[in-house]
């Protein structure tokens, strides 16, 4: 069918995206999103973009064929002038696909990642210089959820002087194999009816998206004829990639040999399986079968190297566990030698890694923090997902006594010291790093003003609701908020929830919290989108809005 691809008055989706979300059944994300999808950068996006040492691209070639690559340089070659411009002093090298695309007018799709981190921004634009690096204009900022990153450290090598690059059809025996191995890689899309480039006027209904995809070591299939079979897990439910290949199936693909530096590119034809079948991946909510048209391969093509610790640091043991609500249970863990865990910060995620029956090597997830960081143990708190693989085995099979990996907590989604006034807003789960904060607000004497505001269901998915309330007991300058948006027979007004319905920016505006505010908010994509986009309107500045978005856990 012919999919009109104008993005519809109110939202920044175009056709392919609506009918991919349509077909998806999250069709009402479209009517939220437009606080979360920028025409513009925010403070912390520029700043984030500035500090990395690579960036992901995504664009066409003169055939109009979508190719992934890195742009790297030394430290400060990305730097953004305004919030609608950023710039790189680096190109790509001749041998790239890329290389003779990039010019003035060039639609591009950018990824900024720090996978140490897993932090990531999406960016689209187009360039409007290519004079000895890149000046690019800002059409589409926003975050993404950071699920399925693997984390990995980075350095600098010197590069050879030429690398060199294989270009075929085909996928040999020994790309086959790098592919198998991957736990990473990214993949370009692009939308609209010509090949990336500007034909007289720039066009909103045109451009290319990049992305990153993660999972376990082989989430990514080869069948015997070529073919690459990739999962689609759930995310933010935007589906950039997915709706711009129901307009247009070419798809390119970037693996990385984080080891050497190389750097496999793929560029080749997209079907969506949309309820597949005897998959190889359980967790797969739809499937990608890539039909490969060539293969760029450039050993030691980057400067940069990364590695990833084979073994998790931190081996812990399960003290304690607690069912926190109907579909929340947390997880107490402690050193399993009886020492001192390392300290975190509130706010900020551990990495663990499980042994999953039938599962070819460790499943690994993230999972906030929820306890006090001078607890002396860590608390993960894990709502049961039925397509989560992690979550579920975490629920039916961890008890007390076992014995769980895990990698140093991480994360910049911290809560900011001083004494101005905080408003903490989460929504189910969500809750999770907010209650961590609320912990090391109360330990701190509970000076500054503190608005915790939850939103939940009813009472039986109202997590930790003792816990806040003995907190905000502790405490004068902290107030409480909480929203039932269906509140059963036996839930009372005043007494377990203070409102009913949806939390909205009207109620977080209504608390007055004052021009000196920050708000951080916790939760689905369209719980932040609306909100974010809602506070803004009613004059806070985008720079004391702070966010951690989520997709199911997993």
């Amino acid at each position: 069918m012919t999919i009109d691809i104008t993005p519809r008055h109110g939202t920044p989706f175009h056709g392919g995206e609506l009918e991919a979300q349509r077909r998806a059944g999250v069709e009402g994300i479209a009517s939220s999103a437009g606080g979360f999808i920028r025409d513009h950068m925010p403070e912390q996006h520029r700043d984030f973009f500035a500090m990395l040492p690579f960036v992901v691209a995504a664009a066409g070639d003169e055939r109009g064929r979508p190719w992934v690559s890195l742009l790297e340089g030394e430290e400060g070659f990305i730097a953004s002038p305004d919030p609608r411009t950023l710039t790189f002093a680096a190109t790509l090298a001749a041998q790239d696909p890329l290389a003779a695309a990039f010019g003035a007018g060039t639609d591009i799709g950018l990824l900024g990642i720090e996978l140490a981190t897993r932090r990531r921004n999406r960016l689209n634009g187009m360039i409007r210089s290519a004079e000895g690096g890149l000046v690019i204009d800002v059409k589409q900022s926003f975050g993404n959820c950071p699920q399925y990153i693997r984390e990995r450290q980075w350095r600098r090598v010197e590069l050879p002087a030429a690398s060199g690059a294989t270009v075929s059809d085909r996928l040999d025996a020994g790309q086959r194999k790098r592919i198998a191995a991957a736990d990473t890689f990214f993949i370009g899309s692009g939308f609209g009816s010509d090949s990336g480039h500007a034909t007289g006027g720039e066009s909103p209904a045109r451009g290319y998206d990049a992305s990153h995809r993660g999972g376990e070591p082989g989430f990514v299939h080869l069948a015997e004829d070529g073919t690459l079979r990739i999962p689609d897990y759930a995310g933010n439910n935007f589906f950039n990639t997915i709706g711009n290949l129901i307009r247009d199936p070419r798809v390119g693909l970037l693996f990385v040999d984080f080891e050497t530096g190389g750097m496999l590119q793929i560029t080749g034809r997209a079907r969506i399986d949309w309820a597949p079948r005897e998959s190889h991946d359980p967790n797969a909510r739809r499937m990608l079968e890539v039909t490969v048209e060539q293969v760029v391969d450039r050993p030691a093509a980057l400067a940069l190297r990364w590695h990833r610790e084979d073994e998790a640091p931190l081996r812990l043991e399960v003290v304690a566990r607690v069912t926190e609500s109907e579909r929340i249970a947390s997880f107490y863990l402690a050193a399993a030698d009886g020492g001192a865990l390392p300290p975190f910060e509130a706010g900020q995620h551990l990495a663990i890694e499980l042994e999953v029956p039938h599962q070819t090597g460790r499943v690994g997830r993230s999972y906030s923090l929820s306890g006090a960081p001078l607890a002396g143990t860590y608390r993960l708190s894990v709502k049961r997902e039925e397509q989560g693989m992690a979550s579920r085995f975490l629920h039916d099979r961890i008890a007390v006594g076992d014995r769980i990996d895990a990698r140093r907590p991480a994360g910049e989604f911290v809560f900011p010291r001083g004494e101005g006034p905080l408003v903490l807003v989460s929504a189910g789960v969500g809750i999770t790093p907010m209650l961590s904060m609320l912990h090391a607000i109360v330990a701190e004497g509970g000076r500054r003003p503190v608005w915790f505001v939850h939103g939940a269901r009813d009472g039986g998915s109202h997590a930790f609701k003792a816990e806040v309330d003995a907190l905000v007991a502790e405490s004068a300058g902290v107030t409480r908020r909480i929203f039932y948006s269906a509140p059963g027979p036996d839930d009372a007004a005043g007494v377990d929830y203070d409102a009913r319905g949806r939390i909205t920016a009207g109620d977080l505006l209504a608390l007055e919290a004052g021009p000196e505010a920050r708000y951080l908010l916790c939760g689905p994509a369209r719980f932040l989108a609306e909100l974010g986009h809602g506070l803004e309107e009613g004059g806070v500045p985008p720079d004391r809005i702070d966010f951690e978005t989520f997709g199911p856990a997993g």
